[in-house]
This record gives C-alpha cells, sequence and structure tokens, in this order.
C-alpha cells in the first residue's frame, strides 16, 4: 500500500513597510546660474562665465544633491554639464532666444512621458522677459519604489514696476492652476527663481498655499511658520547671505501627498558653498538649499 505525503506551506503576507523603503532624506537646490550671454547680462559677477558654469558644474557633482533645479540655464549650459556628473539631466532647450533656460538635475529618474515645458501666458517687456519662451517645467520623480514626487521648477517675469507684478502674479497662478489640474494626491516639490517676496504688494507668491496647500520651507523654518506681512520693509539679504532670516526671491515649497509625508528639517542659504576660488560668487543669486526627510504610509 503506497502512502502520499503532503507538504503544507504556510506563506505570510508581509507588510509593505519591510518590502520598500518606509523612510528617507531627500536634498533639494534652486540656483539661478547667471547664464544670459555676457553681452546682454553680466550679473555683475566677475570672471568669465564660461569658466564660472564649470566650476557650478563641478560643485553640483561634488556636493551630489538628491535634484538640483536650475534657471538662467541658457549659453553657457554646456560648461554645467561638462562637469556635473547626476545620472539624470533635462535636455537643454536651447540658449537665448530659444530656451527657458530650465533645467533639472537628479540621482532620480522621472516618467519622461510626463515631462512638460510651458510657456508663461503672460509677460511684461521691459526686462526682457518677453524675448526667452520663459515659464515653468513639470515631471513626475521616483523616488523609491512606492514613492514619486511631482517636481516644478519656475522662472517668473522680472521687475518691480506694475506690468511686471501683474504679469508675475499671472505666472504663479498659472503653476498653481498646473498643480491642481495634474498633481492632485501627489507629494509636491515647486522650487526656483519666483522674483516674488512676501513683503512686495501684489506679488502673488501666496497663492501656492492658499490653493495648493504648499508651505514655504523658509517661512516655516526660519520665519517660524509666518509669512511677512505684504508692504512691510523687507530686510534685504546679502549674497551670499550670512543668516537666513533676510528674503531672496528663490523659494522652496512643497506639500506631502497621500500616502507620503513630507517634512522639511533644515534650510540654508548655500552662496557660501558656491564661491570661485578668489572668493567671488559665481551667481547674483544665492542658491538655496533645503533637507527633507520623507515617510511612506504603510
Amino acid at each position: 500500500m503506497m502512502h502520499s505525503l503532503f507538504l503544507t506551506t504556510t506563506f505570510a503576507l508581509l507588510p509593505l513597510t519591510t518590502l520598500a523603503q518606509p523612510t528617507g532624506t531627500l536634498s533639494i537646490l534652486t540656483m539661478n546660474v547667471a547664464g544670459l550671454p555676457a553681452i546682454l547680462n553680466n550679473n555683475d559677477v566677475p570672471g568669465d562665465k564660461a569658466d564660472n558654469a564649470n566650476q557650478i558644474g563641478t560643485y553640483f557633482a561634488t556636493y551630489g544633491y538628491d535634484i538640483i533645479n536650475v534657471q538662467e540655464d541658457f549659453n553657457y549650459h554646456a560648461y554645467i554639464y561638462e562637469t556635473d556628473n547626476h545620472t539624470y539631466r533635462t535636455a537643454t532647450s536651447g540658449g537665448v532666444p530659444f530656451g527657458s533656460g530650465l533645467n533639472t538635475l537628479a540621482n532620480y529618474p522621472w516618467d519622461e512621458s510626463t515631462f512638460s515645458r510651458t510657456k508663461w501666458n503672460t509677460c511684461n517687456l521691459n526686462s526682457g522677459d518677453c524675448l526667452t519662451p520663459k515659464g515653468f517645467t513639470y515631471m513626475r520623480m521616483t523616488i523609491a519604489e512606492t514613492f514619486t514626487v511631482d517636481v516644478y521648477n519656475l522662472h517668473t517675469d522680472a521687475g518691480d514696476d506694475s506690468g511686471d507684478i501683474t504679469a508675475r502674479a499671472s505666472n504663479l497662478q498659472q503653476v498653481a492652476d498646473y498643480i491642481s489640474a495634474n498633481s492632485e494626491g501627489q507629494p509636491v516639490l515647486v522650487f526656483g527663481d519666483t522674483n516674488s517676496r512676501y513683503t512686495r504688494t501684489g506679488d502673488g507668491i501666496r497663492i501656492f498655499s492658499t490653493q495648493n496647500s504648499l508651505a514655504d520651507a523658509w517661512v516655516e523654518l526660519e520665519m517660524g511658520g509666518v509669512e511677512p506681512t505684504e508692504g512691510s520693509d523687507a530686510l534685504v539679504c546679502e549674497n551670499p547671505s550670512p543668516i537666513e532670516t533676510c528674503e531672496i526671491v528663490d523659494k522652496v515649497l512643497y506639500r506631502s501627498g497621500h500616502d507620503v509625508g513630507l517634512t522639511a528639517v533644515s534650510f540654508e542659504y548655500a552662496g557660501d558653498k558656491f564661491l570661485q576660488s578668489n572668493g567671488s560668487v559665481l551667481s547674483d543669486h544665492d542658491p538655496v538649499l533645503v533637507q527633507f526627510e520623507w515617510t511612506v504610509s504603510a
């Protein structure tokens, strides 16, 4: 008589947190790299612009920040990419007058089908804002197996006359509407050159908090969560700035998603990390560096 032996194995379902990384950190930098042709604007930055761009790329590679958004990356773009070594980088859209000057360098990939460049609906002629297709970019970036974040880079209308203020408010509203239409439930990072100050009446920077529930990392970490009053005197920053309580136009805004928590844990004006060998700045804009912690819900 033959006997059959049946082996029964029980498999336990492992919780999500054991299958994928549940927490992590993220470093992001925004920097206007002053890449307009020297004949148009020297940006009051000493030295050769091509050499300066090479040095900026070298610093990007050395520090290895996870996501870097750059603005005014026009005619010296190749010099930055020549010395940078980030794995994922957007292709340039061209120099003046063809490109937007917006690019992203990252340690993480994004879904190419989501990447877009959008031109502003409104611009004001006086500061040359209509000479290039300035606007914003969007991409959905994969940070971990269970974590994507929507990343926006922007460079709004410059200047402070009434036409600039109207155009800039329109620019910011355009981004806010895009976020509402495309990033529902997603964690969001918006960082770049907003050309805006909370103290300047009419700039419209508050639209991101009122419409999209974004927090400003500077307001949150350096100002105790209290936005400067519109119309009040602004504390002017040096470049590089030795303090973080003054306001510049380069900003980092963010929010968590349905299943992903984002928390800004440190804020820094990082200009002293981007200096020429003689101590001169490499850009007329102080870069902004923010460190985040993220958590994925099980």
